[in-house]
């Protein structure tokens, strides 16, 4: 599903440089709940962007579905996040004006998905997160679970072969992150999409199947 082997980034402002991740192997099967733990400032959503090929690390090798992300143009990357790579946000990342519906079938529009299997996939997924009846409500009219809800739902609606979710519960209060993690858990049984999450909270770590500790950007026992 997704392997990186020796893989390693640096930040660079002006003459400052800063490792963000050092040599990390890793890998997610299909249908695996990883969760990805650390202090802030360890490496976490570095390694989550490198996996999503938001960036390009500096060295090691990036395979996704067996293909070798450094072989491939922007183009060719771009093409990869939209078919195989969900993104769950922190801070939801809903476009403000859109209603949950709209939010939900952007990722389908950009596919170029014809409206008839539009409507008929995002009303599937509605119903499925729990929204059908907030369906025409904007992000400002929705709590934070419904919110985090339509995210899933919005990462989910391409089928991808595995999911990405930097902090999925930090915004949430305890009840609605069990909530949220429940219907993950639930999705990932029906879908066998893969999750991995970056995460301070132990409820994540714990509904994992897996957990790797991530500490000055590398990967420890």
């Amino acid at each position: 599903m997704i392997e990186l082997d020796g893989v390693s980034h640096t930040y660079r402002i002006g003459e400052q440089r800063t490792s963000a991740i050092r040599e990390v192997d890793f890998r997610v099967d299909q249908g695996e709940i990883v969760s990805i733990v650390g202090p802030s400032g360890s490496g976490k959503s570095t390694l989550l962007n490198v996996m999503g090929c938001l960036l390009t690390p500096d060295s090691g090798a990036v395979r996704i579905m067996g293909k070798d992300m450094s072989r491939l143009s922007d183009a060719a990357k771009a093409e990869i996040r939209r078919l195989h790579i969900g993104f769950i946000f922190q801070s939801f990342n809903l476009i403000p004006v859109l209603n949950a519906f709209e939010n939900i079938e952007y990722p389908l529009i950009i596919g170029g998905a014809a409206a008839g299997e539009r409507k008929r996939r995002v009303g599937a997924i509605l119903e499925r997160v729990g929204l059908a009846q907030h369906q025409h409500k904007r992000p400002d009219q929705l709590s934070g679970g419904q919110k985090q809800r339509v995210a899933i739902a919005r990462a989910l609606i391409t089928n991808p072969g595995f999911v990405l979710a930097d902090e999925p519960t930090a915004n949430l209060d305890s009840h609605t992150a069990t909530e949220i993690l429940a219907l993950m858990s639930e999705l990932n049984r029906e879908l066998k999409t893969a999750l991995i999450f970056s995460t301070h909270d132990p409820k994540v770590s714990a509904f994992a199947h897996k957990q790797v500790r991530i500490e000055d950007g590398t990967l420890v026992a």
